[in-house]
């Protein structure tokens, strides 16, 4: 008991967790003003309002999910547990690609603003140090981590309070006649309907990092989770329409473009001089480098909850004595370090890749909840967003998508949808080689043997390992617990088991407290049936008497050596006495 009241104390608390996602989805502030008021001028305050309403109808989505289902993955674990893993898998590939760009972007613009206030800082290097920082901190442990992201996080909003004080005191002084000027300007796409799509497809990117709670939830203490969400949204709902609103009463709109980079910083200059602008840059080179501290904790919960379900090289699953990951986050600095070099620090073409990976894994979290209300109905869950948010949500999204594919790209610069493509196409290819891979040992096995057939000695040892190979990943056993079901649901267990996991082994296993022989007897018969159905799949049939609890199924787990997370239960119902988190990771599959 005192051992587990010791690591409730080490879970994040509410200002913690969410300043670990909050650094990432206010650092927006910094550039999506800009982004949006070149894309629909004087409305871009009105394109964030409108951003702001979508995000509302997330944080139902989010709760609704996460709440029934309160374990790392994101969309992963939503899609994993209501469908395939391959489609659970996509998702995991586009929230990978997204927390790539998000730190590789964030830590090289956090060096871009530092440059600016110190100019003989050499920027790739810089970047660098700053990943390897932040790469080292993580290893640490989250709670090191999320001491780091409060401090970041309060210093962002006290600097952003600050410069909109400064700035709404400048304008009772000198008057919104830019604003007015602004106002009666040509719009750039001349009707406001087309300004506010491309408007709204800018301003959905300021919502980057609302989806990155999700990927470590389990770090979190209980009922945190949707107050993060509630205070992503008001900071998003606060500051990026506000700030938007300023920069139009401050700077004409033709005059943004040439400020894209620094708009801020800018403003504040105009309205508080060189210090405020000072100040405003470090604020944005501080808060940028904690969107990388997001990123790292967002990518470590979301591959080793994958890894655990070997999708990844169990390699990864080494941790060490304060309890991190550290060969995922070490992997993950050397993949950034290595596309760094690779764009030569042009960052600036990974925005294809982060804009579009980011909205389709919100798009994907949309669907994980139409599928969770459609297949676990009964699942018990704190709290349910309607259908039409749900689909209004998920629309919204897709139009986001739509602007952000056919949006024009910038003079010299390729496409998002092909830039996305070329860092898409590799990882998909990657993960559909560890989904596949005993197909594609079984496919080596016949091209050696069809090759190599005169040498045989050689091709007896080589067929002797991959056969070894095979039987050591089959020969992991799987467990279903049934309380009584139907030989229907027995044969969806069994089709599962085929189709989604490398297993010959199943046992099944019904707890009772009283024995109820009409019913065992069946199940024996039913099982009997199943055996003979699927003569490739080793059955067991177990009679357990005592209480279905997370006690017996960690005691069962510890027993037979079988990990938590390759135990299955059907779709509890409203009396279940236990949380889906209290079974330690039991899945759901019918």
């Amino acid at each position: 008991m005192e051992e587990k009241e010791k690591r409730q104390k080490k879970k994040l608390n509410e200002l913690q967790a969410t300043a670990i996602c909050g650094n990432d989805i206010t650092s927006s502030v910094l550039y999506v003003s800009a982004l949006s008021i070149v894309a629909s001028g004087k409305y871009a305050w009105i394109a964030l309002l409108i951003v702001a309403g979508v995000l509302y109808l997330f944080r139902k989505i989010y709760g609704e999910v996460v709440g029934a289902l309160p374990l790392n993955g994101g969309a992963y674990n939503a899609l994993l547990n209501t469908t395939s893993k391959r489609l659970a898998s996509l998702a995991a590939s586009l929230t990978l690609l997204s927390y790539i760009a998000t730190s590789v972007i964030s830590a090289t613009e956090a060096m871009h603003y530092l440059h600016s206030v110190y100019p003989a800082l050499p920027i790739i290097g810089a970047t660098i140090v700053l990943l390897a920082f932040f790469m080292g901190l993580t290893i640490l442990g989250i709670g090191e981590s999320a001491a780091v992201a409060v401090l970041i996080f309060l210093f962002h909003l006290a600097t952003l309070s600050i410069l909109a004080g400064f700035i709404i005191f400048h304008l009772y002084e000198n008057g919104l006649d830019i604003f007015w000027q602004n106002w009666h300007a040509p719009t750039p796409h001349g009707n406001m309907a087309e300004d506010l799509f491309w408007g709204f497809s800018s301003a959905m990117l300021g919502i980057s990092g609302f989806e990155s709670s999700a990927n470590f939830v389990e770090e979190q203490q209980r009922g945190v989770f949707p107050k993060t969400l509630r205070n992503m949204w008001i900071a998003v709902s606060i500051f990026n329409p506000l700030m938007a609103f300023l920069a139009l009463s401050l700077v004409p709109v033709d005059v943004v473009p040439s400020h894209m980079a620094n708009l801020l910083s800018y403003m504040a200059e105009i309205s508080g001089g060189k210090l405020l602008a000072t100040i405003v840059s470090i604020d944005a080179a501080v808060v940028l480098s904690g969107a990388v501290l997001t990123s790292y904790v967002g990518v470590s919960g979301l591959v080793e909850r994958i890894t655990l379900d070997r999708i990844f090289p169990a390699f990864f699953l080494k941790k060490n004595r304060r309890g991190s990951s550290y060969r995922i986050i070490i992997a993950f600095f050397l993949l950034c370090v290595s596309i760094l070099f690779i764009t030569k620090g042009h960052v600036e073409v990974l925005a294809g890749v982060y804009t579009i990976s980011f909205l389709s894994v919100m798009a994907l979290f949309a669907v994980g909840n139409i599928l969770l209300k459609i297949k676990r109905r009964s699942l018990p869950r704190p709290e349910r967003a309607g259908w039409l948010s749900v689909f209004t949500a998920l629309i919204a999204v897709l139009v986001a998508l739509l602007g952000n594919i056919i949006k024009p790209p910038e003079p010299g610069q390729p496409a998002n949808i092909v830039v996305f493509a070329e860092y898409f196409i590799p990882t998909i290819i990657l993960v559909a080689i560890m989904l596949n891979r005993i197909a594609l040992l079984e496919i080596l096995l016949s091209f050696i043997e069809l090759m190599f057939v005169p040498i045989l000695k050689f091709v007896t040892k080589v067929n002797q390992k991959i056969f070894e190979t095979i039987d050591r990943i089959q020969s992991q056993e799987f467990v279903f617990f049934t309380r009584g079901d139907n030989i229907a649901n027995l044969n969806k267990v069994l089709l599962y088991i085929r189709d989604n996991e490398h297993t010959k082994k199943l046992k099944i296993v019904t707890v009772y407290e009283q024995e109820d022989k009409e019913l065992l007897e069946r199940l024996e018969q039913d099982i009997e049936f199943l055996k003979r159905e699927y003569p490739e799949i080793e059955i067991e049939f177990v009679k357990i008497k005592g209480k279905f609890t997370p006690e017996l199924i960690r005691k069962l787990s510890k027993k037979w050596g079988i990990p938590i997370n390759f135990m299955f239960i059907g779709s509890p119902g409203d009396h279940f006495p236990y949380r889906i988190e209290e079974l330690g990771g039991v899945r759901l599959i019918i």
